[in-house]
């Protein structure tokens, strides 16, 4: 184990410093969520406009639902396995590129992989069989968590295992989708 967590803070005072100035401040906008409202307003735009305002209302609740498990969730890992960021980490920081962006809490794992996962995959499989383009939305988990990555406020075990995390938890949110769906009788995807 303690290989894999030397591996893990070599590859990102690596990945780190690959950073340079002038893409400083593009990937402190990418990793604010904000940022990436006009994606989310485009996705709800497709749920609405493929299923209606009675399914597309019981879509947006659900995802709502989502955000907040997973945020949740999340919490409760950080604070079970209380890993410090890599930014706030003595002995490590300095190797760090400095970013004034210095987030408190805990590292493991990555919020915004796990749950920009999540939902990423919860609409893949949605609007897979609707519109094919939707798989280009894996960009957005990508590009978001390496954010963590470039800025030194996680590690890529973080990222990695949070976009594992998102992919398990956004599959079985898809089944309870359908179950529930099915159940309330809101008929077929």
């Amino acid at each position: 184990m303690e290989n894999i967590i030397q591996k893990d803070k070599e590859l990102l005072i690596y990945l780190n410093n690959l950073g340079s100035e002038q893409w400083d401040g593009f990937w402190l906008t990418i990793t604010n969520q904000f940022t990436w409202t006009p994606l989310f307003a485009f996705v709800l735009f497709l749920v609405f406009k493929q299923f209606g305002w009675k399914k597309g209302l019981f879509t947006v609740l659900f995802i709502a639902v989502i955000v907040a498990f997973s945020d949740q969730f999340t919490n409760l890992i950080k604070n079970s396995t209380e890993r410090i960021r890599p930014c706030n980490t003595e002995g490590l920081k300095e190797y760090l590129r400095g970013f004034t962006y210095k987030p408190r809490g805990y590292s493991f794992w990555s919020g915004h992989a796990s749950l920009s996962t999540t939902i990423t995959t919860f609409i893949i499989l949605l609007l897979r069989k609707h519109i094919r383009l939707i798989y280009l939305m894996i960009l957005f988990p990508l590009i978001f968590g390496y954010s963590r990555i470039y800025l030194g406020v996680h590690f890529p075990v973080d990222v990695t295992t949070g976009y594992v995390s998102g992919v398990i938890l956004g599959t079985l949110f898809y089944f309870g989708y359908l179950a529930l769906e099915k159940r309330i009788g809101l008929g077929k995807e």
